[in-house]
């Protein structure tokens, strides 16, 4: 069977496209087209007749069964540079030995940037096109001064202003490019962030945000103090100090998911989120009060995305969150062999389980259940603060399975 070919051909919101004149005659001489309903609707004068058209719609499941029962070339519209979070990616995923031929045209990033004279070498792109926050929310916690977004209807200016000012991030200004390309509706807008929350948009759109004053350095090491607590008992926290030695036994630098088990105020979620914006964070609490200081302190440090789960851990659905390579084990209410073996169900390969023991019968526990589970068990250590009982931070590892 030989490979499928596509030429991906570039396009703006101008209802009076240009092409050069190669871009023209394969556009004239072509029999089979794709692309939105959107782009079907700008290049729809330039198609020649008889021309077989295939939908570009959600799931792609269907147009890529479509594209199997072609042999010719098929010529594919899409928007600006399809390689840019583009469709020419898509195609390079599903079909990697597909034949691909691109004319693009400039990003919507690029075009704003251009309309603003605004250089753009320093730009950090994020797509929320189809996608979830988090890294828009890795962006904004690693304190990126300029960020170019690419929205879509559910990820609006409106909501990604809203979620910034939710979560501090007021320092910066939006740049907004609606139609871009459109000679009749392109609009460009420059708004504060509290303006944005209360604007309406015309789709498609993009933005840019810069940064308006220096941006504050990120927190390493919250006191204590900072935090909101569980009724007020400021005892029941994981210690700065013993928190950030916590977060260098899980080795959180090579991981990808992170669970916190029992994490009360959220210190060790939102730690691990500040030094780690890269991590998916899931964390549990089974006292109902945990979703309250959850949602106060993560917003007091600036650390959206942390998805929590609020009731008993023995009974959630762990199917739902992504499998972690660490997880910490902040409070296990005498069931700490129980959530050992629930976590050995889910734990990838070579991933590692961390407690903080203060009393001996949490450390024979531990040990009884990393054991019960064919976990190996490591070195731990014992450290000491101010008048507080000593802590020993005890850590275990799954096993790796041989390929």
């Amino acid at each position: 069977m030989s490979e499928q070919s596509f030429i991906l051909i570039g396009l703006d919101d101008n209802r009076q496209q240009y092409f050069p004149p190669q871009v023209e005659e394969l556009i004239r001489n072509g029999h089979l087209f794709s692309g939105g309903a959107r782009h079907r609707e700008i290049i729809k004068e330039h198609l020649p007749e008889g021309a077989v058209w295939i939908p570009i719609t959600v799931p792609l499941d269907p147009v890529f069964r479509a594209y199997a029962t072609h042999r010719e070339p098929i010529i594919v519209f899409a928007s600006g540079d399809p390689l840019f979070f583009g469709f020419a990616v898509t195609i390079q995923k599903r079909l990697p030995d597909a034949s691909i031929r691109l004319y693009p045209a400039f990003n919507s990033l690029q075009t704003l940037a251009h309309r603003l004279v605004m250089r753009y070498d320093d730009m950090r792109t994020v797509s929320l096109t189809g996608r979830p926050w988090h890294e828009f929310d890795r962006a904004l916690i690693e304190r990126s001064p300029k960020i170019g977004v690419l929205t879509d209807r559910e990820h609006t200016p409106a909501t990604i202003a809203a979620r910034m000012l939710a979560y501090g991030y007021d320092r910066y200004s939006l740049y907004l490019g609606e139609h871009l390309g459109n000679r009749e509706k392109e609009r460009i807008r420059h708004l504060t962030l509290q303006e944005a929350t209360q604007a309406t948009f015309e789709h498609p759109n993009n933005l840019l945000l810069v940064a308006n004053s220096p941006l504050p350095p990120r927190p390493f090491g919250i006191p204590d103090e900072e935090f909101a607590h569980l009724d007020g008992r400021s005892r029941m926290i994981t210690k700065a100090p013993i928190r950030l030695v916590t977060l260098s036994q899980l080795n959180l630098g090579a991981c990808n998911s992170f669970w916190d088990v029992g994490f009360c105020t959220g210190s060790v979620s939102i730690e691990a989120k500040l030094q780690f914006p890269h991590l998916s964070v899931t964390a549990f609490e089974i006292r109902p009060e945990g979703e309250k200081l959850m949602n106060d302190n993560s917003r007091r440090f600036g650390t959206p995305g942390i998805e929590t789960y609020i009731g008993d851990f023995l009974a959630a659905d762990l199917s739902r969150y992504p499998r972690p390579d660490a997880v910490f084990i902040g409070g296990h209410g005498g069931k700490l062999n129980e959530i050992i073996l629930r976590l050995s169900e889910v734990l990838l390969p070579g991933g590692v389980i961390v407690l903080n023991a203060v009393q001996p019968e949490s450390k024979a526990l531990f040990e009884a259940g990393v054991s019960a589970a064919g976990f190996r068990q490591l070195p731990g250590m014992q450290l000491a603060i101010d008048t507080y009982n000593p802590i020993e931070i005890l850590k275990a590892v799954s096993p790796i399975i041989e390929t």
